[in-house]
């Protein structure tokens, strides 16, 4: 099982494929699992990584370190460490946070992000608060009642249950970042992107309304926004052939814009 120390923890991760590398960053509580309908489409042309970031998955449970500077620190030193070649970042949830806020921070590790079902900002900061005292007092029966609105109706019980199961076997120390949710708002950060951004997006997702990837990919200079139909807040996972398409889109039209914009530097040096 491969594993590196980095940051006083322990990451679990798995590097397959070669070719244009790929950092794949699972939701809240989840693991590198949930993207095990990419890895065969993907790993036949791309280096693919995935990362159970700290707390989640096979990886360490530290008490310090989950903040959102905590886990971008990570990532940072697992890309120089696995010797990623700016790598596109796809994030799930949470994940794509992590993505954009290392856009934001080191734009220069990075070939662009896809974002997937991106909480850009919080719309209820209430509703925050609410889960973070229930995963206190009843994380078992909080876990239980939230998982099945992230996903469409009619979405296989198995999945949601496994989506329960991974989540409860991972530490309670990442409860943090659902504390620090409700204040995150990249939208001010999104104009000065250095870095091509792409927001694929559930159209039913009931987690993080589909408005907010529109007000988020309004604001990121070529910002594009897919919108799945008949999925929820996982369309990895929901609707597997249709978000591998989307993402190999996504990733044609930042290749060309990283292109274009080598063919310009060259013309103007």
């Amino acid at each position: 099982m491969p594993s590196l120390d980095v940051n006083d923890t322990t990451l679990h991760y798995e590097d397959e494929g070669s070719g244009p590398a790929l950092l794949l960053l699972h939701g809240w509580g989840t693991s590198g699992r949930v993207w095990g309908a990419q890895l065969p489409e993907f790993t036949r042309d791309h280096r693919v990584v995935t990362v159970d970031w700290r707390g989640c998955g096979r990886s360490a449970r530290p008490v310090r370190g989950n903040t959102l500077a905590g886990v971008v620190s990570d990532l940072v030193a697992l890309t120089g460490a696995l010797g990623l070649d700016r790598p596109v970042v796809v994030g799930s949830s949470i994940g794509a946070v992590f993505g954009i806020e290392l856009a934001v921070r080191r734009p220069e590790l990075i070939a662009g992000v896809v974002a997937v079902g991106a909480p850009g900002y919080w719309p209820t900061a209430e509703g925050q608060a609410e889960l973070v005292t229930g995963l206190r007092r009843d994380r078992a029966g909080t876990v239980a009642a939230w998982v099945p609105a992230w996903y469409a109706p009619g979405t296989s019980r198995a999945l949601i249950d496994w989506t329960v199961r991974q989540i409860l076997d991972s530490g309670v120390y990442i409860d943090d970042h659902q504390a620090a949710a409700a204040g995150y708002d990249p939208r001010p950060a999104l104009p000065g992107l250095r870095v091509p951004l792409h927001y694929v997006h559930g159209e039913l997702d009931a987690a993080i309304p589909v408005e907010v990837a529109r007000d988020c990919a309004a604001l990121t200079p070529g910002g594009h926004l897919t919108v799945l139909p008949g999925a929820g807040h996982m369309p990895h996972q929901e609707r597997p052939d249709a978000f591998n398409s989307a993402l190999r889109t996504a990733l044609a039209r930042m290749a060309e814009a990283t292109g274009a914009a080598a063919r310009t530097a060259r013309a103007t040096a």
